[in-house]
């Protein structure tokens, strides 16, 4: 097959550098469901390393709900939302997810990166600013980034930075709009937002609000995330939230006014151009939401297992930072180390995958635990034997 030279080089030269310095990602296909167990490479293991928070992805009442609506509406919504993609089962989840997140209305999108490519650069543009935590997911640098806004980070959950920025942005005169946008939780570190402080900040110098709330939705607030755990509802303009983590399913969706979800609906280039979810992903994300708000049984699960192998990692030794949720990482440091303590883990019976730059800063290299609402004391506790067993061996404690 003939190919461009330059982009050979390129390709070959950049890929040996990150292999050479333990940035380069290993993909490992699971056979099977992915739930408290998995298998990797025919091997059963211990599945540390997902967002299925609740344990919803493999839940039998949701597998029914979207086998009969494949019956019913078949397997793809067959257009984008503005033509005839919307479908029934579109409307009902945006109306439970309004009543879930206690808004006047929700316009629903295809994954949570969706969302923020979307809304932030349908109110956004050149004319504006964005105040931007410098922890920020991915998802939201790149809308920012969309936007053609001036983005101006300020300091991870430092809110002097903050007040500083924004009222240097204000008394500039060059902004129509400016907006401060953070994560509720921090995927990496688990630690949340300081939102009543970043409420206040943005009252005094009407800032819009935007709040990313993809690892905050199903574990903090009850399950109806971090601005609803803080009592902010009507304090925030957007709450983005995925459907693809806590809820199991696969989508986002943005809740706020109802004027706001009208411009969305109009403005937002993904909700325009991009085919709808299927009607089994839009029935099972609904059916997700309605355990949610019937019962907080996963919710309290997810809780109790998290501060459970957080005090078990904490005992042997582990750095697992300042995390205030149940995502906990494992702090190595040096990422070949890193990635050498995820692979020693995964011969031990433990999949839990070593993350590095640039998803987190160099020399932070770690290995993050998701513990969810589906495993057991007995997983845990063979877990945390692993851990003790690996990290004596690499002197990690």
């Amino acid at each position: 097959m003939m190919s461009s030279k330059t982009l050979d080089n390129f390709l070959n030269e950049n890929l040996a550098d990150l292999k050479a310095n333990g940035l380069y990602n290993e993909i490992d296909p699971v056979q099977g469901a992915n739930g408290p167990v998995i298998n990797i490479r025919g091997k059963n293991v211990i599945n540390l390393s997902s967002n299925n928070y609740l344990g919803l992805a493999t839940d039998e009442r949701l597998k029914k709900v979207a086998k009969e609506a494949v019956e019913s509406h078949g397997v793809g919504a067959g257009a984008v939302r503005t033509i005839n993609g919307t479908l029934d089962l579109h409307i009902e989840l945006e109306k439970k997810l309004t009543e879930f997140k206690g808004t006047e209305a929700v316009i629903s999108y295809q994954s949570g990166f969706n969302c923020n490519m979307a809304a932030i650069s349908a109110v956004m543009d050149k004319n504006d600013a964005i105040l931007s935590d410098e922890l920020n997911h991915a998802s939201i640098i790149d809308g920012c980034r969309l936007s053609r806004a001036k983005i101006i980070r300020f300091g991870h959950s430092d809110m002097e930075d903050l007040r500083k920025k924004a009222k240097e942005a204000v008394e500039s005169g060059q902004y129509n709009k400016i907006m401060v946008i953070t994560d509720g939780v921090f995927s990496m570190d688990g630690d949340v937002a300081k939102l009543p402080e970043i409420v206040e900040i943005a009252e005094e110098f009407d800032l819009i609000t935007y709040v990313d709330d993809a690892h905050g939705s199903g574990v903090l607030g009850k399950g109806a995330g971090t601005v609803k755990h803080f009592g902010l509802q009507d304090k925030v303009d957007f709450q983005m939230g995925t459907l693809s983590k806590a809820i199991g399913v696969i989508g986002g969706y943005v809740a706020g006014k109802a004027n706001l979800i009208d411009w969305l609906k109009v403005r937002s280039r993904p909700f325009l151009f991009s085919t709808a979810v299927s009607p089994a992903d839009a029935i099972a994300s609904r059916k997700a939401v309605e355990i949610l708000m019937e019962s907080t049984e996963l919710h309290d699960k997810l809780w109790e297992n998290g501060k459970y192998l957080k005090a078990g990692l904490k005992k042997l030794g582990f750095n697992i930072g300042e995390s205030e949720t149940p995502i906990t990482p494992c702090i190595i440091g040096e990422e070949k180390a890193a990635q050498e303590f995820s692979k020693r883990l995964f011969d031990e019976g433990v999949y839990a995958k070593s993350i590095v730059f640039p998803t987190v800063p160099k020399g932070t290299g770690r290995v993050r635990n998701m513990p969810t609402a589906a495993h057991t004391k007995e997983m845990l506790d063979q877990a945390i034997a692993a851990y003790g067993k690996v990290g004596k061996e690499m002197g990690l404690i």
